[in-house]
């Protein structure tokens, strides 16, 4: 980090102007790229939760981004399906993850940790989550 304002995590100069991404965005394209990976039951957050309760709902919920100038660290915290494998749902949560905040952003992406939160399954007419910690 540079020591910048936390919310700010890149700017680049152009000819007429410059151009601001703030990390509440690269969470965003994080979270919403793992969401879509078959397996994966939903994203488990902190203070996204308190958030949820009084009506907002954060598409970044579950992502902790650090980001410098040019490159990215993403940790997700998500809830995977009973019955999938976990090893390959986390890897193709990397993969897409890793390729859509660098298609969007420019950023390099140095690593993306994904930390396995609980499992998410139907139980007799209602769903049920158990949470490991």
């Amino acid at each position: 980090m540079d020591g910048r304002d936390n919310k700010l995590i890149r700017e680049e100069g152009t000819e007429i102007g410059s151009i601001k991404i703030s990390d509440e965005v690269v969470a965003v394209i994080a979270g919403l790229a793992a969401s879509e990976i078959p397996g994966v039951a939903g994203m488990s957050g902190t203070l996204a939760g308190i958030a949820e309760k009084l009506g907002m709902k954060s598409m970044a919920k579950g992502v902790k981004v650090e980001v410098g100038e040019r490159e990215t660290a993403i940790d997700l915290y998500i809830i995977v399906e009973y019955g999938v494998r976990i090893p390959d749902v986390a890897s193709e949560v990397q993969q897409a993850v890793k390729k859509a905040v660098e298609n969007m952003t420019g950023l390099t992406v140095v690593e993306v940790n994904v930390h396995v939160q609980g499992v998410h399954f139907p139980a007799e007419g209602k769903e049920e989550e158990i949470r490991v910690k």
